[in-house]
C-alpha cells in the first residue's frame, strides 16, 4: 500500500475560545484602549498566580528583559554571566546597554546554564587577570568592566538550578535576572518560575503557554525595581510627573488594553491551558520511546512542574537534520531547528570574535535539536500522525 501523507499539521496554534474573543470585543465598547483597567486586571492575575508583590505588563518579553537589565543597574562595559543557548533576546537586552555578555556553556541534559562552570566563571572574573580572560570574548571586552549580574534562562519550560545560581549571585554580589519567557507555570522545587531571581520575565507570543498576540510581563518583590520599571515602560514618567514630564530617559514599552484583555481571559484558563499542553507532551513521550535514534526531553528532579513551551527532540549525532526536516515537511509535518547558538549568530561573531567550538555542548544541542509540532490544541490523532511520519522518514 502506498504511504498516505496526513493532512498538514500546524507547527503551533493558540488556544482561544469565545471568552477571549468577547474580552477583546468588550474593550472596543469603551474609550480605554491604553493604560486602562484591563492592564491592572492582567497584572493582578499574575500577582495571584505567582505570589509576587509586583507585576508590570509590557509589550514584549524583550522589553521586559531590557527593563530588568536597567533596573539591575547594568551599564556600558559591565559583564553579565548568561547562556548562549537561548533566543537572542536574552543577550540583546544586554547589548542594548552596551554591556558584555559572558557566556557559560550549558548542561547537556536540560540546556540550562552549567552551574559549576557558572561558579568558576564568576570566581575568575572577580579575580581578574589571566583567570578572567579565559571567559571573556576575544574582542569587544578590552575595556575593564565589573561583573554586575547573572541572567539565567529557563530553557523549554524547565527552570535552571536556582539554588545554585542564587548562591553564586550572593557570594559575588550579583543581581539575578530570570528569563522565564518559556516557563510560565513551571516550578523549581515547588517554587514558581519567574520568582526565583530578583526579577522574572514572561512572554506571550502566540506559541507560548498563554498569548496576548505580542506582549510580556515582569514580576518582582523589589519595590525600588518595580517603581523604576513602571516609569521606564511609560516614557520615563516617575510617580508625581504630569503627562508631559519625564524624570528618566524611558521607553514606550506599554501593553495595550486589547492585548491585556486577551491575556486576562487566558489567565482565567491557565490551569486548563497548562494541563492540555502536558497531555500532548505525554502523548509524545509515550510514542517517541518506541522510535530509535530520537531522544525525548528529560526532566530533572528539581523540576517539580514543567511547563511545555515547545517540544524539542534530539536526533542522534551525525543524523542529517536538514534532509529529515525536508522529508517531514513534504509529508505535512513542519519542524524547526531549536536553538541556533547565540554566539554563532553573524553579528555576535563579528563583534566578539566567537568561533565554532567555543561552547561545544551548546553547539551539539543546537545541531541536534528539532522542534515538533506542538500546542495544547493538538489531538492524540495528530500526535500519532507526527510520530508515525517521523519514524517513517527516519
Amino acid at each position: 500500500m502506498d504511504y498516505q501523507a496526513p493532512p498538514r499539521i500546524p507547527m503551533s496554534s493558540p488556544d482561544l475560545t469565545e471568552s477571549e474573543r468577547q474580552a477583546v470585543l468588550s474593550v472596543l465598547q469603551t474609550p480605554n484602549l491604553s493604560m486602562g483597567p484591563q492592564i491592572r486586571a492582567f497584572e493582578e492575575a499574575f500577582r495571584r498566580f505567582t505570589g509576587s508583590r509586583h507585576a508590570l505588563a509590557v509589550n514584549s518579553g524583550t522589553a521586559g528583559l531590557h527593563l530588568c537589565v536597567l533596573a539591575c543597574g547594568v551599564g556600558a562595559g559591565d559583564r553579565v554571566l548568561t547562556t548562549p543557548f537561548s533566543f537572542v533576546a536574552s543577550t540583546n537586552a544586554l547589548l542594548y546597554e552596551r554591556a558584555v555578555p559572558v557566556f557559560v556553556d550549558v548542561d547537556p541534559v536540560t540546556g540550562n546554564m552549567d552551574v559549576e562552570q557558572t561558579a568558576q566563571a564568576a570566581q575568575d572574573l572577580q579575580a581578574g587577570g589571566a583567570a578572567a580572560q579565559r571567559w571573556l570574548p576575544r574582542t569587544g571586552a578590552e575595556a575593564p568592566g565589573a561583573l554586575k549580574s547573572l541572567l539565567a534562562v529557563d530553557v523549554f519550560g524547565q527552570p535552571a538550578d536556582y539554588d545554585a545560581l542564587r548562591g553564586i549571585s550572593a557570594r559575588h554580589g550579583l543581581s539575578l535576572i530570570e528569563d522565564s519567557c518559556e516557563a510560565l507555570g513551571a516550578e523549581y522545587k515547588g517554587r514558581p518560575a519567574g520568582t526565583l531571581g530578583d526579577c522574572g520575565v514572561f512572554a506571550f507570543y502566540p506559541n507560548k503557554q498563554i498569548t496576548t498576540g505580542e506582549g510580556g510581563l515582569v514580576i518582582t518583590d523589589d519595590e525600588r525595581m518595580s517603581t523604576l520599571m513602571q516609569a521606564l515602560r511609560n516614557q520615563g514618567r516617575a510617580p508625581g510627573d504630569t503627562w508631559l514630564e519625564h524624570t528618566y530617559l524611558g521607553y514606550n514599552y506599554r501593553l495595550d488594553e486589547l492585548s491585556a484583555a486577551l491575556g486576562a481571559a487566558q489567565m482565567a484558563r491557565i490551569d486548563e491551558l497548562l494541563t492540555s499542553r502536558q497531555q500532548v507532551a505525554d502523548w509524545y513521550a509515550e510514542r517517541l520511546a518506541e522510535i530509535p535514534g530520537v531522544e525525548a526531553p528529560v526532566l530533572i528532579p528539581s523540576t517539580t512542574r514543567v511547563s511545555w513551551f515547545v517540544y524539542v527532540i534530539r536526533l542522534a549525532r551525525g543524523a542529517d537534520r536538514a534532509a529529515l526536516a525536508e522529508r517531514l515537511g513534504a509529508r505535512g509535518v513542519p519542524v524547526r531547528p531549536y536553538f541556533s547558538p547565540i554566539h554563532l549568530q553573524p553579528y555576535m561573531m563579528e563583534r566578539f570574535g566567537y568561533r565554532r567550538g567555543d561552547f561545544p555542548v551548546t553547539e551539539d544541542l543546537g545541531e541536534r535539536g528539532l522542534a515538533l509540532p506542538f500546542s495544547g490544541k493538538m489531538s492524540e490523532e495528530q500526535v500519532d500522525a507526527v510520530c508515525r511520519t517521523l519514524a517513517s522518514c527516519l
